[in-house]
């Protein structure tokens, strides 16, 4: 089945942000995000979750345990199991980006 934005189940994070489930397995998590100028997450650390972060539009900012990675459109960067890290959207314009975990970090996401 094909899947987007328009057909995806759709969800609210933070005040301002949205989130798409483009795949939705206990396996394997794929989310189209928007995050808006100004927003963050809050710092966490996932016990079993590899996550990769990869940039559509926009510049975001990634802190991964200390280090802030500045991504721009068509860059990603990996983060590990264990590891607290953080997203923003410091700029002035919204970032959308994918996020890919393995497995899925529902029930597995601790605030750092």
């Amino acid at each position: 089945m094909k899947i987007s934005k328009t057909n995806a189940e759709h969800y609210i994070w933070g005040t301002h942000c949205d989130g798409w489930h483009l795949v939705k397995q206990p396996e394997l998590s794929i989310i189209h995000e928007r995050m808006p100028s100004g927003t963050s997450e809050v710092r966490h650390y996932h016990r079993l979750a590899r996550q990769f972060f990869f940039v559509l539009s926009g510049t975001a900012e990634l802190e991964v345990e200390g280090t802030t990675h500045t991504l721009e459109a068509m860059e990603g960067c990996e983060v590990p199991p264990g590891i607290p890290h953080q997203m923003k959207n410091q700029s002035d314009a919204d970032v959308e980006f994918l996020v890919i975990s393995q497995p899925q970090t529902r029930g597995d996401r601790h605030e750092a």
